[in-house]
């Protein structure tokens, strides 16, 4: 019996998210990660801080059948950097540039500063998610590009880029795992004596004179927001030279995504805001993204980004708490290491070769670090 031929597809590189239909393009998706949600990607865009003069060019793969209709697509960019994106290929781009070849532009499946993993192929059917991979491949070798990358990426989509010949990247982030906790006091339970005591004292000291507030929804109002700006510009500045979202940024996403949202302002004793985080709500997932300080107050980032998150979390009955990239300080606070993973596809045989060879290497001492911390946890010892 013949094979029925494949369905008719047609696949383009799109202008834009917010130029695609939100309810072709969420229709993609589980809904359970707000990142890949029309509103946060298209905002990003409408808000200036993606587009022209960032070094992001939108630039979303769309795959479409025979009647038009959106089937899968896959939100990607034109580099002309390799900042906002927390895998680090400096080295990389180094490399080929000493070679004599222009590394930038390149192509990026991602969600734009933002290291949360996540899907990266949108796609109901699994032949259309490699359609997408398929046309990433075409839009590096037919304009020249020395490569294209998807990071973080969810793990249960790693296959398709193994299947691909993609090469695969793993890092370590750190995540609280919900382990059916009725209460912080029954987290702290679980860890051994020396850390517990640890912890309460750091939650004592970051509280003291503080009124810690915790908004979401329509409770967050344009103060707030004017805070959290100067909050996220205080820790751009030192992190990252510049803030990469935009002050516009904040207010479409409370005007957009506020239920999605939960906001925690620490005011001094004469109610000034001196501190906050902004965490984003999944379907079982609190994501901590942005934090920032304008007084030396010890412990308070603590509190705001780990331990407020863990109390969010439990009273939630959420599963996780991803608490951003990096940060071996989150393992003393109970939050473990995760593999967290990315798929590279190098047009040029050689440097393909370099790529691969370097990532073998750089995987056996990742290994070597993962085991190491996983036994460093800080829970109590079954007997």
């Amino acid at each position: 019996m013949a094979e029925a031929d494949p369905p008719a597809r047609t696949i383009a590189l799109g202008s834009g998210v917010a130029a695609v239909d939100a309810a072709a393009w969420d229709g993609l998706h589980n809904g359970g990660n707000p990142f890949v949600d029309h509103a946060f990607l298209s905002l990003l865009e409408e808000s200036g801080s993606v587009g022209p003069g960032t070094g992001w060019q939108a630039a979303p793969l769309l795959v479409e059948d025979a009647t038009g209709s959106l089937v899968a697509a896959a939100p990607a960019y034109l580099k002309s950097h390799s900042q906002g994106e927390y895998v680090f290929d400096h080295g990389w781009a180094d490399a080929w540039a000493r070679a004599g070849g222009d590394y930038y532009p390149k192509l990026q499946i991602a969600v734009p500063f933002t290291p949360v993993p996540g899907p990266r192929l949108l796609a109901r059917d699994s032949g259309d998610a490699r359609l997408l991979l398929r046309a990433a491949e075409a839009v590096v070798r037919q304009n020249g590009l020395s490569s294209a990358h998807a990071t973080f990426v969810a793990p249960d989509q790693m296959p398709l880029f193994e299947e691909a010949g993609w090469l695969i990247r793993r890092d370590i982030q750190f995540h609280f795992a919900n382990r059916g906790y009725a209460s912080f006091d029954d987290f702290l339970a679980s860890l051994n004596s020396q850390k517990r005591k640890q912890l309460r004292k750091e939650r004592f000291r970051a509280a003291q004179g503080l009124r810690i507030e915790e908004l979401t929804g329509e409770t967050i109002r344009p103060e707030h927001w004017d805070a959290m700006w100067l909050f996220y510009q205080d820790t751009g500045a030192r992190k990252w030279g510049h803030p990469y979202l935009t002050r516009a940024a904040f207010d479409l996403m409370g005007a957009a995504m506020a239920d999605k949202i939960i906001l925690l302002i620490a005011y001094d004793a004469d109610e000034r805001p001196v501190a906050g985080a902004l965490h984003f709500l999944g379907a079982d997932t609190l994501y901590g993204r942005y934090w920032g300080c304008l007084a030396d107050i010890p412990y308070l980032h603590f509190e705001l980004c780990y331990y407020r998150a863990i109390d969010i979390a439990i009273e939630r009955g959420l599963k996780r708490v991803e608490a951003g990239a990096q940060g071996g300080h989150k393992l003393a606070r109970g939050y473990g290491p995760v593999a967290t993973w990315s798929a590279h596809f190098i047009a040029d045989p050689g440097f393909r070769r370099a790529v691969a060879d370097y990532l073998d290497r750089e995987r056996r001492a990742e290994a070597a670090e993962m085991e190491w911390l996983e036994g460093h946890m800080p829970f109590r010892r079954k007997s």
